[in-house]
């Protein structure tokens, strides 16, 4: 049951956090051909201008987590949106490569500092099931309008204000949000941290998590056999190893406190969650992208392509909390898979050169947009359940961490499928054929998520 009269204040603000954050990781790859123009960006230094971003997000969600629980929900919010929408004013006055991508970079901390605590939140906060999957579902709603408003309104700023808007645009919208926070959310119950902050766990996790995804975002430029690639993917999974050795027997006040995984409910939530993570976030750039390369479509014209299927995510986000409580998180999470497996099985069936945008794009795309957006919910409401109120930002944290590496993994893993199916004559055909196998590896990546859920999820 919700508690407190400022109830109402903190959905706001959760839905604000996690809206700002969303928003980032599509509506700034829009403009990236006129940041390269206005700052003379060689297509290497361009490509930083979302991994910097990407790194730094992905990086520190662990940490970010544990210092919710450790410091406070209130002074995380505000510390996170802080920098996040100074980052963003700074990017947005940029005059130089330099100052663009280490604002990106605090970006991507302030944003991995923030998502924890919106979801944590809304988990100590709304503690009746049935609220609190509805609560959940908004909050999936929100995250939704998100990534469906990114390449629009990025494409309508950058054709119609320039490129700077992009990053002023979420600039208001942090402000009114931190100055909210910080009189309405209230104080934690304890003066200072909880414990010691383990930081070579940190150090260790942070590194770890850095150097796979930096691995995975130069393997499709570098391919998968370079030491660009290997050399870090392998730092980062031994260093990852260490981290959870170190949690597990060295810690006193480990970072990441491994017993949580007892919980079936967290342990099955995030292997469902990699696998919807897998094949959900890279989709909307495939799509993008086959909308582009085969059939044509400029830019702002794929980005009102995908509108309907961003509708469709919306409605099922939506819909999910009242679905979650009536069918239970375990059921709802396997109808909601299928749906979006069979959605993006019907886009890799139907896909073609010659194919119509209504038939092989706009009709599946809605069943799977209305599917996958849908699953975060009851996936959410099951990883979370029965975590002790102090490590709700922990099982937040990895919750996120685990989903966001998961898409970084998808996206290149799927674009190098892509690629290398399609070759290098770049002819449409071709082309056709790599987004097609794309699209079918993500729903069977769907697919397998379905699978895990029924087997292994509890049934409430």
């Amino acid at each position: 049951m919700a508690r407190g009269a400022g109830v109402p204040v903190i959905l706001l603000l959760a839905c604000a956090g996690s809206f700002v954050v969303i928003l980032d990781a599509t509506i700034v790859s829009v403009a990236l051909p006129p940041i390269r123009a206005a700052l003379g960006l060689d297509p290497e230094t361009l490509t930083w201008v979302v991994n910097a971003y990407t790194l730094a997000f992905a990086g520190f969600l662990l940490l970010g987590g544990r210092l919710c629980d450790e410091f406070g929900r209130r002074r995380m919010f505000v510390l996170g949106l802080s920098l996040f929408t100074v980052a963003r004013l700074v990017a947005g006055l940029a005059g130089s490569a330099g100052v663009l991508l280490a604002a990106r970079a605090v970006q991507g901390f302030g944003a991995a500092l923030l998502m924890p605590v919106t979801l944590a939140l809304l988990t100590s906060t709304y503690t009746e099931p049935a609220r609190r999957a509805r609560v959940l579902g908004t909050w999936s709603a929100v995250g939704a309008i998100g990534a469906a408003a990114g390449p629009v309104v990025g494409g309508l700023l950058t054709e119609w204000a320039g490129w700077r808007w992009v990053f002023f645009v979420t600039v208001p919208i942090g402000a009114v949000a931190v100055a909210v926070a910080a009189r309405a959310l209230p104080p934690p119950d304890h003066d200072g941290p909880r414990g010691r902050l383990d930081v070579l766990g940190a150090v260790l996790s942070t590194a770890g998590l850095v150097g796979v995804v930096y691995a995975v975002m130069r393997s499709s430029a570098a391919g998968w056999g370079s030491g660009e690639v290997v050399l870090p993917l392998l730092a980062g999974l031994a260093l990852l190893v260490v981290f959870v050795v170190h949690q597990g027997r060295w810690a006193a006040d480990p970072l990441l406190a491994l017993d949580i995984f007892r919980l079936r409910s967290v342990s099955s939530g995030n292997v469902v969650i990699l696998l919807l993570g897998l094949g959900f976030l890279a989709s909307p750039v495939l799509l993008s992208l086959y909308l582009q390369d085969v059939h044509g479509y400029p830019p702002l014209a794929a980005g009102l392509a995908y509108l309907p299927i961003g509708v469709a995510m919306f409605a099922g986000a939506q819909s999910a909390g009242r679905l979650s409580v009536r069918m239970g998180p375990r059921r709802a999470t396997v109808l909601f898979c299928v749906l979006a497996a069979a959605g993006l099985g019907g886009v890799a069936a139907l896909a073609g050169p010659h194919a119509s945008y209504p038939a092989s794009v706009l009709v599946p795309g809605i069943v799977f947009g209305f599917g996958s957006a849908a699953a975060f919910t009851p996936i959410t409401v099951s990883a979370t359940s029965g975590v002790p109120p102090r490590r709700n930002g922990l099982a937040a944290g990895v919750l996120n961490t685990v989903r966001q590496t998961s898409g970084a993994v998808g996206l290149a893993a799927l674009g190098t499928l892509a690629a290398a199916v399609a070759g290098r004559t770049g002819a449409v055909d071709a082309l056709s054929d790599g987004y097609t196998a794309a699209f079918a590896a993500s729903a069977c990546c769907l697919a397998a998520a379905a699978v895990v859920a029924a087997v292994a999820m509890p049934r409430r």
